[in-house]
């Protein structure tokens, strides 16, 4: 596989490890995500991944039924958490050295998020989970993928989601929808394409990094994504 990157943030949506659960963690489905992001870390890449926590509670959907913002997302982030132990164990049963750090301190479980511990865990070779978000209420974990991306000194940002890339419109209820392989920052927030929030999209817009959407239903895909090889879109 030819390398482009050295450093990648992965960022996976909560959704995605319920597989055909209704609510929860599919222990299967996180299984093959590990496989996945184990493959490309054995091939000589530097792992950040960034985890939602929507398989198991949204803060969004909490505060639109009457409850506090900031508190929905205080749940929110302790649901990103247990998501990121679910998918450490999965990544550390094939052999690989994982760390889970939080912005939310609780020694307990897993680490703090400190910025040069994380860069050195990477250093060492270990996978790097950040979890909790950015550890403040009314930003999604896209914007914590964006923020923690930058602060990694990640080369590109890999938006992992249940389809291919970036459409016009949501191609699971739209047959016209039409695929969008090459798109800038400014097309996704003027168009309000809603493949990821306005303000992560702003974010890498100001600092520069590529976003790369697509579908990690597919095996295999995030190594080909990485060579070039893949069906995706990029943001730039």
């Amino acid at each position: 596989m030819e390398r482009k990157f050295r450093r990648v943030l992965l960022k996976i949506s909560g959704e995605f490890l319920m597989g055909d659960l209704s609510y929860g963690v599919d222990v299967k489905t996180v299984d093959r995500i590990a496989d996945e992001i184990v493959a490309v870390h054995n091939s000589g890449y530097q792992v950040c991944v960034v985890i939602g926590g929507g398989n198991i509670f949204r803060g969004v959907s909490a505060a639109a039924f009457g409850m506090h913002r900031s508190v929905a997302d205080n749940i929110g982030m302790l649901a990103t958490v247990m998501n990121a132990i679910a998918l450490q164990n999965s990544i550390e049963k094939i052999g690989v050295q994982t760390r889970v750090v939080s912005a939310v301190h609780m020694p307990t479980i897993c680490e703090q998020y400190i910025r040069r511990k994380a860069l050195r865990h990477m250093e060492k070779g270990r996978l790097v989970i950040c979890a909790a978000g950015s550890g403040n209420p009314y930003f999604t974990t896209d914007t914590a993928a964006a923020l923690r991306a930058l602060e990694m000194e990640c080369d590109v940002l890999l938006k992992a989601t249940k389809v291919s890339g970036v459409y016009t419109s949501d191609p699971n209820k739209n047959d016209d929808a039409k695929f969008m392989e090459k798109l800038s920052y400014k097309e996704v927030l003027e168009k309000d394409l809603k493949i990821m929030d306005q303000t992560a999209i702003a974010l890498a817009r100001e600092n520069n990094i590529s976003i790369i959407v697509f579908s990690i239903k597919e095996k295999g895909n995030l190594e080909k994504v990485l060579a070039g090889e893949g069906h995706c879109s990029v943001i730039s």
